[in-house]
């Protein structure tokens, strides 16, 4: 069986259901949609109908911030908020277990400007690969979101001049790169598409830069080890407007 899964940012899911976020779903039809940066209250949320069977909302303590959701059509078994850690109430990480995988869909900590929040979301991706690494040992994880970090210098269009900026940093870069190297994650765009060049998922809403293409490359689905084999059609999707970040998609091979 297979099973075709969608992550988007939609930068506020009330505001993305006006800009073609239903229209979206009908079209491409994903069996589990992950969302992250919902910015919605749960009971609010669950009075959204995106057409799913299954819908788990993990709010953020402060209203209008954050939060993610992972719509299904097939019901997990289970479904845990957060992870281990001393972590602020901000709805970051939901985790969907299904028959032959963990699905975690995730909206890591942006550094800020000044890199006032770094410290704070180093901390956060080592309890992160901590729990993932943990979750392995129990059945294979895919995990997906908005990482807020351009790993390598293909994945941004302008890296001298961002260097050490927010997302592009030495320490945010090694930390993710962690996840690949030790935890045995593989990225499975950049497997799928190793050399290819401008694919970005994320641009800034100023000076035009969708229109030009100068954008980032935040959004990821990192497949463990047990998942070796099992997916392909690694995919950006950067014609598909309504939020400052395009949807990414993977098909994989496994029972949900």
């Amino acid at each position: 069986m297979t099973c075709r899964i969608v992550s988007w940012n939609v930068n506020g899911v009330r505001s993305a259901h006006g800009k073609g976020l239903p229209e979206f779903i009908r079209s491409s039809a994903p069996d589990v949609l992950c969302l992250q940066e919902t910015k919605c209250e749960t009971a609010k949320a669950q009075a959204i109908d995106l057409g799913f069977a299954h819908a788990a909302w993990h709010e953020a303590e402060k209203k209008g911030y954050s939060g993610t959701a992972i719509l299904s059509q097939v019901a997990p078994i289970s479904v845990r908020a957060d992870f281990p850690g001393e972590h602020p109430r901000e709805g970051r990480v939901l985790t969907a277990e299904f028959k032959e995988l963990y699905l975690v869909n995730a909206y890591v900590p942006n550094s800020q400007r000044e890199l006032t929040r770094l410290d704070y979301r180093l901390g956060w991706d080592a309890d992160f690969r901590a729990y993932l690494s943990q979750l392995e040992k129990t059945k294979p994880v895919l995990v997906c979101g908005d990482f807020n970090c351009a790993h390598e210098p293909i994945d941004l269009a302008n890296p001298q001049a961002n260097r050490q900026n927010a997302g592009f940093t030495d320490e945010e870069r090694e930390s993710f790169g962690r996840l690949l190297s030790e935890s045995g994650f593989t990225d499975t765009f950049r497997a799928e598409h190793p050399g290819l060049e401008k694919q970005y998922s994320w641009w800034t809403y100023r000076m035009g830069a969708r229109q030009r293409n100068i954008g980032w490359r935040l959004d990821y689905f990192l497949a463990s080890r047990g998942l070796s084999g099992a997916w392909d059609q690694a995919k950006i999707h950067p014609e598909i407007t309504g939020s400052d970040h395009c949807p990414v998609s993977v098909r994989i091979s496994a029972t949900l």
